[in-house]
């Protein structure tokens, strides 16, 4: 079979659309092996920031909160959202608009205005009970109420994808609700279960706006960390906590990736 060309004009739209979206990482990752403190200069290749970062107490415990926060709301998430996608196929049919225009409502909210909410309901609740304290629990429900949606909505799309006559052979071989859960749907939607918890801990290890809405004094993530050191000027220091957080972030999409891609080729579709 003969390969199509590719117009010159898309691929160089290509390269250029690649080089605006990665360059501003590549120059944060150069710089952090920077071997004076400089933003504007780069003096030769050095570890001394990663160094510092070791040292630093203040951003491994900010790095502790960050990989708490992130892997107990996905977990959570995990739960509630393939329990709301089963459920959303479930009742597919059914005329069920106004569930879905809530589910999609925290993904097309602004996060300042999510996170401005999260902090007034969580600052009325303890003011009126005396609990959730701006701290860590209050963080990872606010986590966990955007996460939902990400999760449902990538199950959901993996049980659609299923022959729905599935279904009905494993309830014709007498199996039970609980082993069609154990032996048949949970192995089915697994790729989904997988992307959708990676997404979830990228979203929240990530997120900066609702954490800081929602966070307490002993609390800090990175990124809030991040914002707060960054208010005196960028260092290497800086650049190398945010190539930390580039390369975690890379790991955790191409595990996900290379997940999906082979139950894909298990199934025969690649």
């Amino acid at each position: 079979m003969r390969r199509r060309r590719v117009h010159p004009g898309f691929a160089l739209f290509w390269w250029l659309t690649i080089a605006f979206l990665y360059l501003p990482l590549a120059v944060v990752v150069l710089f952090s092996f920077n071997e004076i403190n400089s933003a504007a200069n780069f003096a030769g290749f050095s570890l001394r920031w990663y160094q510092r970062l070791l040292g630093n107490q203040q951003i491994i415990d900010a790095f502790y909160n960050s990989m708490v926060l992130a892997l107990v709301s996905s977990l959570i998430a995990l739960v509630l959202g393939a329990l709301m996608g089963y459920g959303l196929y479930r009742h597919r049919g059914r005329r069920l608009g106004w569930l879905i225009a809530l589910i999609y409502l925290p993904i097309v909210m602004p996060d300042v205005v999510f996170g401005i909410s999260e902090m007034a309901f969580f600052v009325r609740f303890n003011a009126l009970t005396g609990w959730l304290r701006p701290g860590m629990t209050t963080m990872i429900i606010a986590h966990v109420t955007f996460q939902l949606p990400f999760v449902a909505l990538v199950v959901y799309s993996r049980f659609v994808g299923l022959d729905a006559s599935l279904f009905d052979a494993a309830k014709d071989l007498y199996a039970s609700p609980w082993k069609r859960a154990v032996y048949f749907i949970i192995p089915a939607i697994k790729p989904a279960l997988v992307a959708g918890f990676f997404l979830a801990f990228t979203l929240s290890f990530d997120d900066f706006v609702i954490s800081f809405f929602t966070s307490g004094p002993e609390s800090a993530t990175l990124p809030i960390y991040i914002w707060g050191a960054i208010r005196r000027g960028i260092s290497p220091e800086i650049n190398a906590i945010g190539a930390l957080m580039i390369f975690a972030v890379m790991i955790a999409a191409l595990v996900s990736l290379a997940f999906t891609l082979r139950s894909r080729r298990r199934e025969g579709v690649l």
